[in-house]
């Protein structure tokens, strides 16, 4: 008969631990350790605390944002899982010397750090350039699209929240009516108790929703966008906004990093309440600027240099501010992949036969400056001079009524799909034609050579935040604390890189 060694759970064990051996050089644990308690300026948060003579003594800054960093590189970005690892995990217990912040402290910590996350990702990046781990001559811009801490569903304009509203009251009115006439139909008889309290328990969520609804049209107006137009509220989290991304619609921020490409350093970051890439150039390098300028680079240090990103950046605006900036910049237009014979044959890049209607098809009735479509239809001038792309254009649209019900909808030219398309009519350059200029120059061989480092440099960056890091959303609220959060995400990948590169 086999036998085996006893298997007794019901024995305690005293094991020595050292926690200053736990913290191995070499190690990102070492690195955080080290940078927090000797190159990074904590005396920052100094300030925030008042209780020299009087209260209880407080978590040292160097604890709690050790103990943070190392979550966040562990994909650990609920404050309770952090809590939960200091108590638990060997490693997190050494950073901390052996403390146990509570969750509501760590979380605390992170969305208070408004005047000290710059500062902090500033003293890493010195670190970064003291290992000559900077000095790129190429640097890759891109973005991440993550969901915040806000459902969707309280998304949408004033006037669809004030619909909304109207529609919450009247269901609970219908609610207490239904009551009611069960009240009376029942008589003598005792009304179900199970029911009437499902129905109490569905008007009371009700009236918090529509009372929630009220309170925030009291101190909320229209939000405009960069367009002067309305775009969609959000009553959990006004900052976020909804985003169109490959997994579905979104609501969340878009966060932006610039990186080199020397050792893949994020030299700024940042994430904005906007969808579209289109305004976000400017602010990205002249963050970046100050950076460089805030660890002693000159506030030349990017002029010369070459930018690149994608197609989603492709607009006047950025484009401009590459200019300003001296930056040789590559900036495809959205046909780019189109005019690439490498992919050609590839459907999804338009590589096949015309299947659309296009200028062409339209006939012009010179007499009354007009165009009449396919289907018989004529479409009145709309706007003279509408500028898109660096051109401009003479936009002609149909009657409302005569799209509805076409037979060859489909056939259409392309456009958004939710009604009368817009024909454009292009009548020559916005001034200086700063597409057919950037097309020409990313279509030669050098540009081509050029943009395709792009890739190479900043999609590994993403890669490993969103898949080692486990970064998938942002678990507060407001722009200021998701940028906060989306700093310290960054911070771990660059001092993930100082580790890397020999920091001992």
């Amino acid at each position: 008969m086999a036998r085996y060694k006893p298997n007794e759970f019901a024995q305690n064990l005293l094991m020595p631990i050292s926690l200053q051996e736990q913290i191995m050089p070499g190690s990102l644990e070492y690195a955080i350790h080290t940078l927090v308690d000797e190159r990074m300026d904590m005396s920052l948060f100094d300030e925030k605390y008042r209780n020299d003579d009087m209260g209880r003594r407080a978590y040292d800054p160097r604890i709690l944002l050790k103990v943070v960093l190392l979550g966040y590189s562990r994909g650990l970005i609920s404050s309770r899982k952090i809590e939960q690892a200091c108590r638990e995990n060997v490693v997190f217990m050494a950073l901390s010397s052996g403390q146990y912040p509570d969750h509501s402290t760590i979380a605390t910590f992170v969305s208070s750090m408004k005047g000290e996350i710059l500062p902090l990702f500033r003293d890493v990046l010195l670190v970064c350039e003291e290992m000559d781990l900077l000095g790129g001559t190429l640097f890759a811009l891109d973005g991440c699209k993550l969901p915040g801490n806000a459902s969707k569903q309280w998304s949408g304009s004033v006037d669809d929240l004030k619909r909304k509203h109207t529609k919450l009251e009247e269901k609970v009115k219908e609610l207490l009516a239904e009551q009611e006439n069960e009240d009376r139909e029942d008589g003598d008889d005792p009304p179900d108790p199970d029911n009437r309290t499902h129905r109490q328990k569905q008007v009371e969520k009700l009236r918090k929703q529509a009372d929630r609804i009220q309170a925030w049209l009291k101190e909320n107006g229209q939000r405009i966008g960069m367009r002067g137009k309305e775009i969609k509220s959000n009553i959990t989290d006004n900052d976020s906004t909804k985003m169109q991304t490959s997994h579905g619609t979104i609501q969340g921020y878009n966060s932006q990093a610039l990186v080199d490409s020397r050792k893949q350093v994020i030299v700024h970051a940042e994430a904005f309440g906007n969808g579209q890439d289109h305004h976000h150039v400017p602010p990205m390098l002249d963050g970046a600027k100050d950076n460089m300028e805030g660890i002693g680079q000159s506030p030349d240090y990017f002029k010369g240099k070459t930018f690149t990103a994608d197609s989603n950046y492709h607009s006047k605006v950025n484009m401009q501010k590459c200019i300003e900036e001296d930056l040789d910049a590559y900036i495809p237009d959205r046909a780019f992949r189109t005019r690439d014979p490498r992919f050609a044959g590839q459907e999804r890049y338009g590589h096949q036969m015309r299947t659309h209607y296009a200028l062409e098809d339209f006939h012009y009735d010179e007499e009354k400056d007009q165009y009449i479509c396919p289907n018989g239809k004529r479409l009145a001038l709309k706007e003279k001079c509408h500028r898109s792309t660096g051109n401009l254009y003479r936009l002609y649209r149909p009657q409302d009524h005569d799209c509805s019900d076409c037979k060859v909808k489909g056939k259409c030219i392309y456009g958004n799909g939710r009604g009368p398309k817009n024909l454009m009519v292009p009548i020559g350059p916005d001034g200086v034609n700063l597409t057919k200029l950037m097309i020409e120059k990313i279509e030669s061989e050098e540009g081509r050579k050029i943009y395709q480092k792009r890739m190479s440099i900043v999609e590994p960056v993403f890669a490993n935040l969103r898949i080692h890091k486990r970064l998938d959303r942002f678990t507060l609220r407001g722009r200021i604390k998701v940028n906060i959060q989306w700093m310290l995400y960054c911070m771990v990948h660059n001092i993930e890189k100082i580790a890397n590169y020999g920091f001992a």
